[in-house]
């Protein structure tokens, strides 16, 4: 597996290392203690001998009593770790009974079901069930993992189309939410985003005779202008009907976050957005928004107010967004440096280590925030200290991880790089890496995700707006 070029051939030999080392048993046999095996078995068998029977009422009645992704405990990420391809074979034919079900019942001509009976079962499983979100987090430079994650997911039909990010995973985002799914591919060829960013070199060379090893404020926004087409929030929902989501954070005490997307900010402009989510503390100068007013003339939104990098307050906005989409279902590509040492991928076993280190982790973080809480009076008369000192602690305090994680298998051992030019040879090795630590990923985000995306397309075919 680690030496596979490409999905296919990962694919092949996790098929083979599951064969040797007893995954494939492993799936073909219902028992576990991880989940009510005798429930999802049970539920199989009469969804099947339902549409045997072509008793349609009867299929509507039973999939309006249990349609949702963690029936029996089947969506326990334990359940993910035994086999490297997929979980037990149960789970996987009762996801796909379900689904096929789905599309009868979206098809079928009956008597006994009415056009109003039907949409409004579509309407309420849409609603009950809920949707997945992908969240890419702050990154600088280490943006291009963020890239491979994506073509991957895109290319096997699993990218969702509520997406955020902050700081690189907001750039990431923005660009495949305003382009077209023609145009959205060409993001994808490693070659075409080293032509873009060696003809931005070009340019910054004739304003440095010497270039800056550290990444320029200029440099940032012409690369942002010449990947990211000026448009709204709004305008660009309308071209491609992805949900984009950026986390900024403010500049001033005393202020909140804000998670800005189509449904809140509307007129903002996707590229000052960007700019803001990328707006690094103490590094590059904190930004006003821009936005369009209603004769589509450029104008700043919310003037007396100054914005930073997102991934300060709200890396992984997932609360946001489970109240703006109905999200509950969260898949993360993790790039953060100052997160990646001390967090595990939750598909791995746990060892006594991992259990002691989150213990150690979680005890440590409740010290920090007593101390914090001791210290307020006098950090009160150092405002300086104080907001750095309540940004350290909303940093700690965040939660950085979803149902399913995606992260580089290595830890970032310079974390001043994540600013600085990288070579072709390091952006080639930063998108390669995440797509192959996607691959591992996809059949559980295949299982996980695909009730609801049958039933967004069902949805979407039926005029059911929710």
């Amino acid at each position: 597996m680690s030496a596979a070029e490409n999905y296919d051939e990962w694919r092949e030999a996790a098929l083979d290392y599951d064969d040797r080392s007893g995954g494939e048993r492993w799936r073909k046999r219902d028992q576990s203690r991880d989940y009510d095996y005798v429930s999802i078995r049970r539920r199989l068998d009469r969804l099947r001998e339902l549409r045997a029977r072509h008793d349609y009422p009867g299929l509507l009645f039973t999939l309006n009593e249990g349609i949702h992704g963690n029936v029996g405990g089947m969506g326990r990420s334990s359940l993910y770790k035994v086999s490297r391809l997929g979980t037990k074979q149960v789970i996987e034919d009762y996801v796909g009974e379900i689904v096929d079900s789905l599309h009868l019942l979206a098809d079928v001509e009956h008597d006994e079901i009415s056009e109003d009976e039907r949409l409004d079962f579509f309407r309420r499983a849409n609603h009950c069930f809920g949707r997945s979100a992908l969240m890419m987090s702050g990154s600088g430079m280490l943006l291009y993992f963020h890239v491979g994650v994506v073509k991957t997911l895109s290319e096997h039909q699993l990218l969702p189309n509520i997406l955020s990010g902050s700081s690189g995973g907001s750039f990431v985002g923005s660009m495949l939410a305003t382009h077209g799914e023609k145009d959205r591919a060409r993001f994808y060829d490693p070659e075409f985003l080293l032509k873009q960013i060696e003809q931005e070199k070009i340019e910054l060379s004739a304003l440095h005779k010497i270039r800056p090893q550290i990444l320029q404020i200029h440099e940032v926004q012409g690369i942002i202008e010449r990947l990211v087409p000026d448009l709204t929030f709004q305008e660009a929902f309308e071209l491609t009907g992805i949900h984009m989501n950026i986390s900024i954070a403010p500049a001033e005490t005393h202020q909140t976050s804000r998670l800005l997307n189509a449904t809140t900010t509307p007129n903002v402009l996707m590229r000052s957005a960007i700019q803001a989510s990328t707006a690094v503390p103490g590094v590059f100068p904190s930004v006003t928004l821009m936005a369009r007013d209603k004769y589509g003339d450029k104008k700043e939104y919310l003037p007396s107010r100054k914005w930073v990098d997102g991934a300060m307050s709200d890396d992984l906005p997932a609360k946001r967004l489970a109240r703006l989409y109905g999200v509950n279902h969260y898949i993360v590509s993790q790039t953060n440096p100052h997160i990646i040492p001390f967090v595990r991928d939750s598909n791995r076993r746990n060892t006594k280590g991992d259990i002691l280190k989150t213990a150690a982790t979680r005890t440590a973080r409740e010290w920090i925030n007593a101390s914090a809480e001791i210290m307020q009076k006098p950090l009160a008369k150092r405002p300086r200290l104080n907001q750095l000192t309540n940004t350290m602690l909303s940093v700690i305090n965040q939660d950085y991880m979803g149902d399913i994680n995606i992260m580089p298998p290595f830890r970032f051992h310079n974390p001043a790089r994540i600013l600085a030019h990288l070579s072709e040879q390091e952006i080639m090795k930063l998108i390669k890496t995440g797509e192959r630590a996607t691959w591992p990923k996809l059949e559980m985000i295949r299982v996980q995700t695909e009730i609801s995306r049958t039933l967004d397309d069902i949805c979407q075919d039926l005029g059911i707006l929710d």
